[in-house]
């Protein structure tokens, strides 16, 4: 009898396999070919705010005063699932059961286009925000709802398609396909699965594909020459991580506590909260002269290449930026804010070590105040070693994760995504059914 239910078994999924396949292949072309288009008109969106800026001084006030409370009203009025990260939402329905309505509401298409365009409003408002958080939840919310029209073994299936998503969506943005599969496996299922790893695994490939094909095949922050005595500097390695480390677990440790506290005035003020941290933003971003708008990122590449002159209070007023761009409640994450606070950090100590090429430290520094913020520290060091081309670092900047995520543990106990995760449940009420 048990041999009988093993064979009609495998003819089942026999039978599906071509097209579960198509359904894999599809959905990874599709996460590829939306997170080109992401990328595009994100930085699209950040290069017009800047250029506004630079001829009219006072655009981020107008912006973010306005800009940043009708965003707000948008999404909580018809799109709440699509507020924040998207990566504590991808998370949380990893954690509900197979064909709870939670699913379906968070990984919905229609979402997934409202988290487009509402990042890239954020962005040209000039929001201190991501687009790579919400493309792992574009990605995942992609994956999930083409995943629905098979008939496949519902656990397996939802699980794969929306850590497959995830991991696209990461591998897309960034151009880093091996950070995408470590970051589906670290981050959003915290341990290894042999069937699912090959899910991500084709996923990622596809979806690199495509975005390779749109956008080509670049380096994130160009290529890095950087070069690094391991034996003679390795004395940079414990302090860049230590501090980076406290510093990004700090920010994580603020981010919930804050976002918990604010909680209750989010749900019964949500514009005036949004309005409130807007123009937070736009005195930051004033007092700092106009270096922590956007992502980041034109402030990074610029300290890695050298073209930026690093400044004393960059990576604290990075930092609190990201800080009131994310509690306003906007769609946006932190992975590129964070990043660009990383590279403020590497700069100032590349300052007095003057014997070492200071892209060297300000690698570390990324490195460092990443893998502290968001506590996966084989994520943190590949995605960087990716984004700069830079194997011959991965030494140093593998040691450097470890210490910092290690440190960051210190201060912030409960890794960011997954308290936020925990707290998206149980706002909507799901906590105490979760598995």
């Amino acid at each position: 009898m048990r041999r009988r239910l093993r064979s009609s078994r495998f003819r089942l999924l026999h039978g599906a396999s071509w097209r579960v396949r198509i359904t894999f292949w599809v959905g990874a072309l599709t996460v590829g070919a939306a997170s080109a288009l992401f990328a595009i008109s994100g930085t699209a969106a950040e290069n017009l705010f800047l250029a506004m800026h630079e001829r009219f001084p006072w655009w981020p006030w107008l912006t973010l005063g306005l800009g940043l409370p009708l965003l707000a009203w948008i999404s909580n009025r018809w799109f709440p699932a699509a507020r924040g990260s998207g990566i504590p939402q991808a998370i949380a329905v990893l954690q509900t059961h197979s064909g709870h309505s939670l699913r379906d509401s968070v990984l919905s298409l229609r979402v997934a286009v409202a988290k487009m365009v509402l990042t890239v409003g954020g962005l040209a408002c000039g929001a201190s925000i991501g687009r790579e958080g919400p493309t792992v939840h574009v990605g995942a919310a992609v994956m999930y709802s083409l995943g629905r029209f098979t008939r496949f073994p519902a656990h397996y299936m939802e699980r794969g398609l929306v850590l497959a998503g995830g991991g696209a969506g990461v591998a897309a943005a960034f151009n880093t396909p091996l950070a995408g599969i470590m970051f589906a496996l670290e981050e959003m299922y915290r341990s290894f699965d042999r069937r699912t790893s090959s899910v991500v695994l084709t996923a990622v490939i596809l979806a690199g594909l495509v975005a390779i094909v749109i956008l080509g095949n670049y380096d994130y922050f160009g290529h890095s020459t950087a070069t690094f005595d391991l034996w003679q500097d390795w004395y940079v390695i414990p302090l860049v991580a230590v501090v980076g480390g406290l510093l990004g677990g700090s920010f994580s440790e603020l981010l919930v506590f804050s976002t918990r506290q604010i909680a209750p005035y989010a749900r019964r003020h949500p514009v005036r909260l949004a309005f409130v941290c807007g123009l937070a933003v736009a005195l930051l971003g004033t007092l700092s002269g106009g270096s922590v708008y956007g992502s980041g990122y034109h402030e990074a590449r610029g300290l890695l290449e050298g073209e930026v002159a690093p400044q004393f209070v960059y990576p604290l007023m990075k930092l609190l930026t990201t800080l009131a761009s994310y509690l306003s409640g906007i769609p946006g994450g932190i992975f590129a804010p964070s990043l660009s606070t990383g590279a403020g950090l590497g700069a100032l100590f590349a300052q007095l070590f003057g014997a070492i090429d200071p892209s060297v430290i300000i690698l570390l520094g990324m490195v460092a105040y990443f893998s502290g913020v968001v506590q996966t520290p084989i994520t943190a060091f590949v995605i960087v070693m990716e984004m700069t081309s830079d194997p011959d670092m991965i030494i140093p900047m593998m040691a450097t994760s470890l210490v910092a995520a290690g440190t960051s543990r210190l201060v912030c106990r409960t890794p960011i995504y997954e308290a936020l995760a925990r707290d998206f449940l149980e706002s909507t009420g799901y906590i105490g059914h979760s598995r």
